[in-house]
């Protein structure tokens, strides 16, 4: 049931409906505001705007809450698979028995690409960026996928997801593997979708590979995390690209441009970057310095995140998987791991990062 509220403008009022969220904030309906009023809303970051209607994911950024479909990360990241939260993603409930061994064998019958799509690695430099390389080849499924282009037919849409999630792991692993000068490694579908995923990536012919259960699982909770978060940069280009009804294959390939940047999915390689540059923790001193420096263009990367003002829960659960993995590598001495420790240190308790990064949205 909604509620109004009145806007007035020039001494003229006019109602808008305000509708009640299941969870968080109502919202105003403003779809109506320009014919009735002559008046555009101004919001260039999406800060105070819903664009959609999604019973998906919501988050609590003052909280730090994360929830898919209701369930909150946390759970779901240590009781479910990636496919798992991929089917109560698209389906809205976590599956049972028979409906997960459908939906896993679909995806499992789709993770070949088309022998020709291993031509387009070779117009690649080597050195190129992955995600280069995969709006390229994510673009291209367009023309090889023409039987399930309808967005408005809801088995081709469901064919389509389902190549996607089958694919992608394809397509990444090939980028990786030319990017090193490696013979690509067709998908076996005896293993599960992350264990597909490792055995595409590192290995190597000429040697058995026995997949590494740990990093397995540190890497099914990665793509967890990772599977939703809202109406965000990547998300909103794709939905705004299949507007158009175009085939969602490139839209996804758009969301996959959206995504590389710095500001968004980018960040996690900036942050990368930024710790192999300061080196050691006996540097960060000079970093610090130079990132509270006005004039120095350096900045702390990967510290603070524009929606959570508190702490972003899909940190908490990687920290746990992050040293277990370390551990069973024999890097649990890592430098670089020093340094991010020891950097979140400041980044939490540091006045000026706790004021710059936290309360500046």
């Amino acid at each position: 049931m909604s509620d109004k509220c009145f806007l007035e403008i020039d001494g003229k009022k006019f109602e808008l409906p305000v509708k009640k969220g299941s969870i968080g904030p109502s919202v105003i309906d403003v779809r109506d505001l320009y014919k009735n009023t002559g008046h555009f809303t101004f919001d260039p970051g999406f800060s105070s705007t819903a664009s959609c209607q999604s019973n998906i994911c919501y988050i609590d950024g003052d909280k730090g809450t994360l929830l898919y479909r209701g369930y909150e990360i946390e759970k779901l990241s240590e009781k479910s698979s990636f496919l798992e939260v991929a089917y109560l993603l698209i389906k809205g409930d976590l599956p049972n028995k028979n409906q997960f061994n459908e939906f896993a064998g679909a995806i499992k019958n789709h993770t070949m690409v088309h022998e020709q799509i291993r031509s387009f690695y070779n117009g690649f430099r080597r050195g190129g960026h992955p995600m280069a390389m995969m709006l390229g080849v994510v673009g291209a499924l367009s023309a090889f996928y023409a039987d399930s282009a309808n967005v408005n037919d809801a088995k081709e849409r469901e064919i389509s997801s389902r190549r996607m999630i089958a694919k992608v792991p394809t397509l990444a692993a090939m980028a990786y593997k030319y990017s090193i000068g490696q013979p690509f490694v067709y998908p076996d579908n005896e293993l599960d979708y992350c264990e597909n995923f490792l055995k595409m990536c590192f290995s190597v012919p000429t040697q058995k590979y026995k997949v590494n259960k740990i990093i397995a699982s540190a890497l099914e909770k990665i793509f967890i995390l990772h599977a939703d978060h809202e109406q965000n940069a990547s998300t909103s280009t794709v939905r705004l690209s299949a507007s158009s009804g175009v085939n969602p294959f490139a839209s996804i390939a758009s969301g996959f441009s959206a995504l590389w940047g710095p500001l968004h999915g980018g960040a996690n390689e900036a942050a990368l970057n930024m710790l192999k540059k300061i080196g050691t923790v006996k540097n960060i001193p000079e970093f610090i310095k130079r990132a509270k420096d006005p004039n120095d263009n350096f900045r702390l990367m990967g510290f603070g995140h524009r929606v959570y003002k508190n702490y972003d829960p899909r940190a908490k659960v990687m920290q746990k998987a992050c040293h277990e993995v370390l551990e069973v590598m024999g890097k649990k001495d890592d430098e670089l791991l020093k340094v991010a420790i020891e950097l979140e240190k400041i980044a939490l308790n540091d006045d000026y990062f706790v004021k710059k990064f936290w309360q500046r949205f």
